[in-house]
């Protein structure tokens, strides 16, 4: 297998030296072919490089917009279906996060007992730093309002696992980064709408219960299914005798939903309290999910394993999809929101570091911060894009930051790993 990506890795720089000439000649016919045959080789071909292996997930993302750019047609629909179908990008959002979930723990929340303050400057940090400084590059820019709101919608996201990810390379503070994903994550159904309807009400409608009882659905459900999955394999006789009682209660409700209470509920109640009903439905999934992954992977225990993949080429899904909606925008203003992603992230990491100091947290702390107030979580955004039907505007800020956050994290994770290394044998 190493020797096979050995070679596609040669294949991929043959192929890029290829794609130099024929951009300097003018062949045109050949750009797209080579474009994605030298991401793809490259993508697969550095993992046979052990210094680049830690760059693999950015690679298969700068895949996805190649794919996307060059070929917008074969990403957006097949036949009759629609790949931007809001339900689809849904799931997928859903399928990404439960993934992330497996990676999780209930003890990722205990840090909040001891080390409470970095907690607190992180959080605060998170919800503050990063949805301002996104306003205030749509003033600096003056995107399209859709466009804005994407922006600042990417800002009030919370931290995903790849801040988790990259302090761990960075050799900083992880178990602090994994308290901040947890608690970040749970206050994202309150936090993003709120920033969301502070900030970029004047560009697009914000409907704030409606934000958050999406990103319920879109986070909180997934995540806590994963999370009931992790209480279950405790082998605590107690815990797991609740959660049955809970399982077999969820089941029979979503069964009666499935064979004809629904109808029976939408002929007799309004629309806001079946909105309220179609959320418990969600959050009582979420049971059911959890049990029977726990007997899925007892069953298969690679299961467990394959997630993070399933989630990657989740988050891989989307990326070229919302790339290919929005091609012509990229087209467009693509090298401003390139630019915009850049000034964002960098300034997340400059406030998220120097106003942690300031405060006081050490230096291992700070790094910590900077990359969870750095980093969001895209697949979030997307998911909310898409949901309010608008992936190819709204949308588009989370694909062009996504992958700009991931080479820069990496840059800096690796940096300030040399830089710890260094200092230690001095």
């Amino acid at each position: 297998m190493v020797q096979i990506q050995r070679y596609l890795l040669s294949l991929g720089i043959i192929s890029l030296i290829i794609l130099g000439v024929a951009v300097i000649a003018r062949w045109d016919s050949l750009f797209a072919p080579l474009a994605v045959i030298t991401a793809l080789a490259l993508a697969i071909g550095m993992r046979s490089v052990r210094s680049l292996k830690s760059y693999q997930y950015t690679a298969w993302i700068l895949v996805a917009i190649v794919c996307g750019m060059f070929y917008p047609s074969a990403f957006l629909q097949w036949g009759n279906f629609d790949l931007r179908n809001k339900w689809l990008i849904l799931t997928v959002v859903q399928v990404v996060m439960f993934g992330m979930g497996t990676q999780m723990s209930v003890k990722d929340f205990y840090g909040i007992k001891t080390m409470g303050k970095g907690v607190l400057v992180g959080v605060l940090c998170q919800f503050t730093i990063m949805p301002i400084v996104g306003y205030m590059l749509t003033r600096v820019f003056n995107f399209e309002p859709e466009i804005a709101a994407g922006i600042i919608l990417i800002g009030s996201c919370s931290s995903g696992l790849a801040s988790n990810v990259m302090v761990f390379i960075a050799k900083a503070n992880l178990t602090l980064s994994v308290t901040l994903t947890a608690v970040a994550t749970l206050l994202a159904p309150i936090m993003t709408p709120l920033m969301m309807k502070l900030l970029a009400g004047t560009y697009v409608e914000i409907d704030f219960l409606a934000m958050c009882v999406q990103i319920v659905k879109i986070v909180i459900v997934p995540i806590g299914s994963a999370l009931l999955y992790e209480l279950y394999s405790q082998n605590s006789k107690h815990i797991r005798k609740r959660i049955d009682i809970f399982f077999y209660l969820s089941l029979s409700w979503l069964l009666a939903m499935l064979f004809g209470f629904w109808s029976f509920l939408e002929l007799n109640f309004s629309e806001t309290i079946l909105q309220i009903i179609a959320l418990i439905n969600f959050l009582l999934g979420a049971v059911v999910v959890g049990k029977l992954y726990f007997h899925l992977v007892s069953f298969k225990t690679e299961i467990h394993d394959f997630m993070p993949i399933l989630s990657m080429f989740g988050i891989v899904y989307f990326t070229t999809v919302t790339t290919a909606a929005s091609r012509d925008n990229i087209m467009t203003i693509g090298a401003f929101i390139l630019l915009a992603s850049m000034m964002h992230n960098a300034l997340g990491y400059t406030f998220g570091y120097w106003i942690s100091r300031i405060l006081g947290l050490d230096k291992n702390s700070c790094r910590t911060v900077a990359l969870e107030v750095g980093l969001q979580n895209g697949g979030m955004a997307s998911g909310l894009a898409g949901s309010m039907g608008k992936l190819a505007t709204v949308g588009l800020a989370a694909a062009v930051f996504s992958p700009w956050m991931n080479i820069s994290g990496s840059v800096l994770a690796n940096f300030w790993r040399k830089r710890k290394e260094v200092l230690n044998k001095v």
